[in-house]
């Protein structure tokens, strides 16, 4: 049996049988009336299931339901009884997730394809030991936690899903009957915004409880499989933070926070090194190292609880005491306990005294906003500063001198420039990898870069002690278009060189994944990020500079998600690899990095990606000339097709009237409004991604996931194409990622849910687009792969979508059947009206939480 079908079958007993055992445990949970509330959500599964075949509304299937079994229910008794079926689907969900990641080692074949020891065996096979050493020397993988917000679960929620998922494990029915009663008595929903130090607490959460735990291991690991290839001074793994960084288009960011963020920051760090070295403690009795630990334990213990600023505990004193430790070990202990110890050093080399590098990062309009308030007051421009064209302007910049520290009127300019002087206290409190780059959104140029380099000469860093990486990030289908040459400038500026000289020639250049495919469809946005990096890459080696791609991926393959260490895997010699960097953002963090195992696999899956990829592949490139040629050709037909939609007249209504979107600020899971203006217009171009791909998803339409992509296949065939593109999806993984991922996006779609629009006299057009798009992407998608099912490639994947979709059909009807009486009731003073919007918003935590990787 392969490992496939015996991981399937692994799910269906170990998830898809236990959910169904479990759930019975569900009529003893303390909700009023439950045990109806269990027995009607049964029913008004099947009325769902069977009103859809029949082509009903929502409104239609719920009125039905209603006038069976509450013939003589009023409207607020009847929503009492949606809010009992909402709040038991939510307590489904968890358990659901629970069970997944209780069977996660079973269902996953740990050891196989991706791993560390299939990267063993691949290595000693192929003869690789000495390429592997050169490779580690400055290969790293780089997960940075963002606080985007698509995370529903509360804090308490998300204990309790991993407690529970160690009582399956452990098969112990009488915790996981009481875990289920705390569930019922646990309320999901957050009565207030999180602050950005809220989500920067949440987020410490899984760096202290699965991200030390994994990396560590994995570091270990490598040590242990490939003693001379792993170097000390290069810990293979990194960690990277924006909450409390992150300032783009969150208002409530202050330095104040930041600076909280940091301190949170090295004091979890000291909490884990504080309990291993206890644990450590216990085993390390022989004589002389039981003094140097106990010593070790003392000094963390001081250091979190009686803290001396003028003489702080050094990272460097802590792997010279446990280098000490090891020698002793190994020449006069027969290295007993070594491993713990190669653990434990793991750990202080990966996580320092920082734990994750905080980054910061803001928008380039804010720059230049700040920039001519500064100079209006201090005039350290040249007069005609305005009207000088842009190389000029960059000599003006890198010649600016300190401001006055007396503060400005505005406070934005003020946080600006405290938040760039602060780097130096986190720098010398945790470190110079405590907060080390400054990330620029919307940079349109290389003016952007240089105002930033200017911005922290006024704020007093002196040139040569400028220890900062500036990072662009390229987003928009234009942005990607002109990087190359906007980097190409950069290169060329003498001063920027010389900055770029002092950070060992390398310079880091973020993409956005979600901007792209908001504003140019999956297809475009994926061929222009490519080709970005193929010519930055190009235009890097061309300068002697070594290019860092840092990838803003988010939770669905519209925003960059899905199978991401297949991606990586997938590129050619053309697109530089030296680390892969990417965003984890809400649900990913806790779908793919919520236990330390599932952590350990996909982290393993990421840094093998960008090993095998150099070691293995036999790709000198990711396409080649023909290759990119087709893509791009699809690319500009699926753009079309994706822009004829989103330039409708009646796009932005659409989406506003039929799905949630115009609700997400209100659900209270993140800190940053949904809007980047405060207009009481929706505008497309002011619409974040998060809240865009996020309202797709709850309409189970995900337009941003594979519109266009049907009308480039068609197009194609036309052209007479066709065998051309059947080769790239037979020859190169890129594509087939491509199309794979667009698959997952399709799986969670479900048509039948906004079908009555489809007469609409309004939307009916906009809906008939969206649903035809559909019908052809997935038509030429069977066509091209020869297969029956969507995702059929990945079946667990593909169980787990149906069970999860199924799940939540009965919340995804509550919430259009509310959107519906909502717009009904909107411009009345209806009492139902208030109702009908509580309930829409609540059906979006269930929703959202149980696709996983929705937004």
């Amino acid at each position: 049996m392969s490992n496939q079908s015996s991981g399937l079958q692994e799910f269906k007993n170990l998830v898809g049988i236990k959910f169904q055992l479990y759930n019975s445990l569900f009529t003893s949970l303390p909700f009023h009336r439950i045990e109806k509330t269990g027995i009607f959500l049964s029913l008004l599964l099947t009325y769902c299931e069977e009103g859809y075949h029949k082509k009903l509304s929502p409104l239609q299937i719920i009125d039905d339901f209603f006038s069976k079994h509450s013939p003589d229910g009023t409207d607020r008794e009847r929503s009492d009884i949606l809010f009992r079926f909402v709040q038991y689907v939510e307590r489904q969900v968890v358990l659901f997730d629970a069970l997944e990641d209780a069977a996660f080692t079973s269902v996953n074949d740990m050891g196989g394809a991706g791993t560390l020891k299939h990267l063993s065996s691949e290595v000693v096979q192929y003869d690789k030991e000495k390429e592997l050493k050169e490779k580690l020397k400055d290969y790293a993988v780089r997960l940075v936690l963002t606080a985007h917000p698509t995370q529903f679960y509360p804090g308490p929620v998300l204990g309790i899903i991993n407690d529970l998922s160690r009582a399956v494990i452990e098969n112990n029915a009488a915790q996981i009957n009481m875990f289920m009663q705390q569930l019922g008595k646990t309320p999901f929903l957050k009565k207030q915004k999180p602050t950005p130090y809220d989500e920067a607490v949440s987020l410490i959460w899984y760096l202290e409880n699965v991200f030390y735990h994994a990396a560590g291991k994995i570091l270990s690991s490598l040590k242990s499989q490939f003693p001379d290839a792993v170097s000390d001074q290069n810990p293979v793994i990194q960690m990277g933070f924006w909450p409390g960084g992150d300032r783009d288009g969150n208002p409530f960011v202050k330095t104040a926070t930041t600076l909280k963020v940091v301190d949170s920051l090295r004091e979890a760090i000291l909490r884990c090194y504080y309990y291993d070295v206890r644990r450590l403690k216990r085993r390390l009795t022989f004589k002389e190292v039981d003094l140097i630990i106990a010593d070790l334990e003392e000094q963390l213990y001081q250091e979190l609880f009686n803290p001396r600023p003028e003489a702080p505990l050094k990272i460097k004193d802590m792997l010279a005491a446990m280098g000490r430790i090891r020698e002793i070990l190994i020449y006069q202990n027969n290295g007993l306990f070594l491993h713990l110890v190669e653990n434990f050093i793991s750990k202080l080399r990966i996580f320092g005294l920082h734990f994750a590098t905080l980054d910061l990062r803001q928008d380039s309009s804010v720059h230049v906003k700040v920039l001519k308030i500064v100079e209006e007051r201090e005039r350290l421009l040249p007069a005609n500063y305005e009207s000088l064209p842009e190389t000029e302007k960059i000599k003006a910049l890198v010649h600016l001198k300190p401001v006055t520290n007396s503060p400005f009127q505005d406070d934005m300019v003020n946080d600006t420039l405290e938040s760039i002087r602060a780097v130096k206290k986190i720098q010398e409190k945790n470190g110079p990898l405590g907060c080390n780059r400054y990330i620029i959104s919307q940079c349109n140029s290389a003016l952007n870069m240089m105002e930033v380099y200017g911005l922290f000469l006024l704020s007093g860093w002196k040139k040569e002690a400028l220890n900062i990486d500036i990072v662009p990030l390229f987003e928009t289908v234009e942005d990607l278009h002109n990087a190359s040459g906007i980097m190409g400038t950069l290169y060329t500026q003498e001063d920027y060189r010389a900055h770029l000289k002092k950070r060992n020639n390398t310079q880091t250049i973020m993409v956005g994944f979600s901007d792209g495919t908001k504003d140019g469809g999956y297809l475009m946005a994926n061929w222009g990020i490519y080709k970005a990096k193929e010519e930055l890459t190009k235009i890097s080696e061309a300068h002697g500079v070594r290019v860092v791609f840092f990838d803003g991926r988010g939770g669905p393959p519209a925003r960059g998600g899905g199978k991401t260490h297949r991606f990586y895997a997938s590129l050619g010699k053309n697109i530089a690899n030296k680390e892969i960097q990417l965003t984890v953002q809400g649900q990913t963090v806790s779908s793919n990095f919520g236990t330390v195992d599932s952590a350990q696999f996909n982290i393993e899956q990421l840094v093998h990606a960008g090993i095998a990829n150099d070691l293995f592949s036999a790709r000198k490139v990711t396409l080649n000339k023909e290759e990119e040629s087709l893509l791009e050709e699809m690319a500009a037909i699926s753009y079309e097709s994706y822009t004829g939609l989103r330039d409708h007249p009646d796009f932005m209504e659409y989406l506003n009237v039929v799905s949630p979107l115009q609700f997400y600020s209100e659900t209270n899971i993140g800190s940053r409004p949904s809007k980047r203006k405060n207009s009481g217009k929706l505008e497309f171009k002011d619409l974040r991604a998060i809240p865009f791909v996020g309202s797709w998803s709850q309409l189970k339409q995900n337009v941003t996931g594979y519109h266009g992509v049907g009308t480039a296949l068609f197009e194609m065939e036309k052209k007479g194409k066709w065998q051309q593109v059947r080769q790239l999806y037979a020859n190169s993984p890129y594509f087939k990622t491509l199309l794979d991922n667009s698959e997952m996006a399709m799986k969670k779609c479900f048509f039948p849910l906004t079908e009555g629009f489809s007469k609409h006299p309004r939307f009916g057009k906009i809906w008939a687009i969206i649903y035809n798009e559909f019908e052809l992407t997935r038509k030429f998608i069977y066509k091209l792969s020869g297969k029956q099912e969507l995702m059929s490639d990945y079946p667990i994947e593909q169980l787990s979508i149906q069970m999860r979709e199924r799940i939540v059909l009965p919340l995804s009807t509550i919430q259009q059947y509310a959107l519906i009486r909502f717009r009904e009731l909107e411009h009345t003073n209806s009492p139902m009206k208030e109702i009908f919007e509580k309930l829409i918003i609540r059906c979006s935590f269930g929703v959202i939480n149980a696709a996983r990787n929705s937004a």
